[in-house]
């Protein structure tokens, strides 16, 4: 099929729409005028959404051709992508020492070779208008560690670092890349995060620590002092909108105050922080 026209609307492809920050942000850029395509494994997930004017998109961030497929028709269909949002990812606790190799590449599959890889396939084409904002969505977690998530905060480091590279080389191209630091956020992420830790570590030497930390995961106080995902919809609404963007956006519960704390206090001393905060002795 030949591309279309290209639609003077600008378009957006969200990843991890089928929920929590990505549902909220596919909202958000609909509400914004964007032609939004939400992307998710499973697109029955999407239906709601589709109700509002999403496209719904069938793509799994750890396989290419579904990615390339993606990319394909929002080209074909609107010839151009203007905004791409890399949500989609999860988080993987676990003692280092008991996480698998394979759930360890996992979570950086999805966390991080999914959202480069899409990158890449997008690139050319803002390249080619000279235009387009690329938004990775992070984690205050990329800034600051917490016991039991080695593998998680890894991804976020390391996205962070990626995209720090990433926004020198495309400034030329008239490209824009932002990073969005959520703090503790309202969605599915604690819970699976839990379930996770308990499958490998709830035994062994570190079943201690695993009890504690799931258990602070799961707390209604820690529930209750949770944002919405709105918050973060939001920050990628100024972000897309800027006729500059700011190179960070750090929102939701927790979040400044953190990265703040991260800055100043020693190592040891942000540990006893990061260890009281989860639930286990200084």
């Amino acid at each position: 099929m030949s591309p279309m026209p290209p639609t003077t609307t600008k378009t957006a492809l969200v990843t991890g729409a089928s929920s929590g920050i990505g549902e909220a942000t596919a909202l958000k850029l609909i509400g914004l005028g964007y032609t939004v395509y939400g992307a998710a494994r499973r697109t029955d997930r999407l239906r709601k959404l589709a109700e509002h004017g999403l496209r719904p998109l069938a793509m799994d961030v750890t396989d290419d051709a579904s990615m390339r497929d993606g990319v394909d028709r929002v080209i074909s269909e609107t010839g151009r992508i203007d905004v791409l949002v890399n949500n989609a990812g999860y988080g993987s606790y676990g003692a280092l020492e008991d996480v698998s190799q394979d759930e360890a590449r996992r979570q950086f599959d999805v966390n991080v070779f999914g959202a480069v890889r899409l990158i890449q396939i997008a690139l050319p084409h803002m390249r080619a208008r000279r235009s387009g904002t690329i938004v990775n969505i992070t984690s205050m977690g990329g800034k600051i560690h917490t016991p039991l998530g080695g593998w998680y905060h890894g991804t976020k480091f390391a996205l962070e670092a990626l995209s720090d590279c990433l926004r020198i080389e495309v400034k030329s191209f008239g490209v824009d890349v932002v990073v969005i630091e959520p703090g503790g956020i309202r969605t599915e992420w604690a819970g699976i995060a839990a379930d996770q830790l308990e499958k490998y570590s709830a035994t062994g030497a570190y079943s201690d620590q695993a009890e504690a930390v799931a258990a602070a995961m799961r707390s209604e106080s820690m529930t209750k002092r949770m944002s919405p995902a709105t918050v973060v919809a939001d920050a990628v609404g100024k972000a897309v909108t800027a006729r500059r963007p700011r190179t960070r956006y750090a929102t939701g519960f927790g979040a400044r105050p953190l990265i703040a704390l991260r800055r100043v206090l020693p190592d040891r001393a942000f540990d006893a922080l990061a260890a009281r905060s989860m639930g286990l002795p200084r």
